[in-house]
């Protein structure tokens, strides 16, 4: 008999609605480069997303959310090591192209493991006081999306 997956805590649902557009953005350098795309245009937007979305949401998760385990925690320290990999191909100045294609397959491959596996982890542990603060600090901002090229249409 399957598990009934673990409905997401109302605290976690903003982090998982960034996650799909962490997901989209790997979409996104796919769907570039199946279009011949040029890669500086694909990294243009890659950076700006990494500027404005994703290092204030690993901030916030591992400020607040990884923290509600123990920081020996296995699936924490994947989770960490996951970000540092991720933040050094963003910020790789080196080969463009190279750097893209791992970064759309490592950033999916993370989103999936936190939406699967760390999450229902940390909702398992966490108090409603600490679920309570994340919702009091984390308040949902609409998903605004740099439009400017929108070169996987």
């Amino acid at each position: 008999m399957t598990q009934k997956p673990l409905k997401r805590h109302k605290a976690l649902q903003p982090l998982s609605r960034e996650h799909h557009h962490g997901l989209l953005l790997s979409w996104k350098i796919r769907s570039g480069f199946s279009k011949n795309i040029e890669t500086k245009r694909i990294k243009a937007y890659a950076d700006w997303f990494f500027e404005n979305h994703l290092i204030p949401h690993f901030t916030l998760e591992e400020t607040h959310i990884f923290t509600i385990l123990d920081e020996d925690h296995e699936l924490v320290k994947r989770a960490l090591a996951d970000h540092r990999r991720l933040k050094r191909l963003f910020t790789n100045g080196e080969d463009a192209t190279k750097n893209l294609h791992r970064i759309e397959e490592e950033l999916e491959q993370h989103i999936r493991f936190e939406e699967r596996t760390l999450f229902p982890e940390i909702q398992k542990a966490a108090t409603e006081e600490q679920l309570a603060l994340i919702a009091e600090i984390h308040h949902e901002e609409g998903f605004v999306d740099n439009v400017e090229d929108e070169f996987w249409r």
